[in-house]
């Protein structure tokens, strides 16, 4: 589990596709989080729940399934691209962000971004088949960051950045028709799952 608190920015080194580009090997450069990384832990990777495969230095090797490349945009990663990584959240640890799975529900674009005197406020599209899950003031995660929905329509969501979020993550660099993963709040799938149950 996570909290969409951003960790660092990492560096891609590589994103190697697999026969038939099924799957893919990624390798990240990184720093401030390969303080207790093992084998076998998680890092969310611009949202996504990765399994480290390897650790060369300061580089972190992933392997990526299909389902992943087709539900997310982990893909669309080049050599030279900053992504957003966080740890898996420590017993011991606050929870400053919301709850977060690292399973990303789909890929949003952003439609426009507008400067605002210290923040900025960006919309991005939405699937419509997760509009349903997503609430104003309620929480989503863009491309591994934990934010307050500020607007929501059947074919977009807004969000606000702070200061904060604009420095440390990599959504201060997004110019529109740039994709990036969304994992809207769990709670809702499980009261829809619950309703249906009935």
């Amino acid at each position: 589990m996570f909290t969409g608190i951003v960790e660092e920015q990492g560096r891609v080194e590589s994103l190697t596709l697999g026969e038939g580009d099924a799957d893919a090997r990624l390798s990240i450069r990184a720093s401030a989080i390969l303080d207790d990384l093992t084998i076998g832990a998680s890092v969310a990777v611009n949202g996504v729940c990765l399994t480290v495969t390897s650790i060369t230095g300061a580089v972190l090797s992933f392997d990526v399934m299909p389902q992943t490349l087709q539900v997310s945009s982990l893909g669309d990663l080049h050599p030279g691209d900053s992504v957003n990584l966080e740890r898996a959240m420590a017993v011991s640890g606050r929870f400053d962000g919301h709850i977060v799975q690292g399973h990303v529900d789909g890929v949003a674009v952003l439609k426009s971004r507008q400067p605002g005197p210290r923040w900025d406020a960006l919309q991005f599209t939405l699937p419509v088949e997760l509009s349903k899950y997503v609430v104003p003031q309620g929480s989503i995660t863009v491309a591994g960051v934990s934010l307050t929905v500020t607007e929501i329509t059947q074919d977009h969501f807004g969000v606000a950045l702070i200061p904060t979020t604009l420095d440390v993550t990599t959504l201060g660099c997004l110019t529109p028709g740039d994709r990036v993963n969304i994992e809207v709040d769990v709670l809702a799938k499980y009261v829809e799952r619950m309703m249906d149950a009935r």
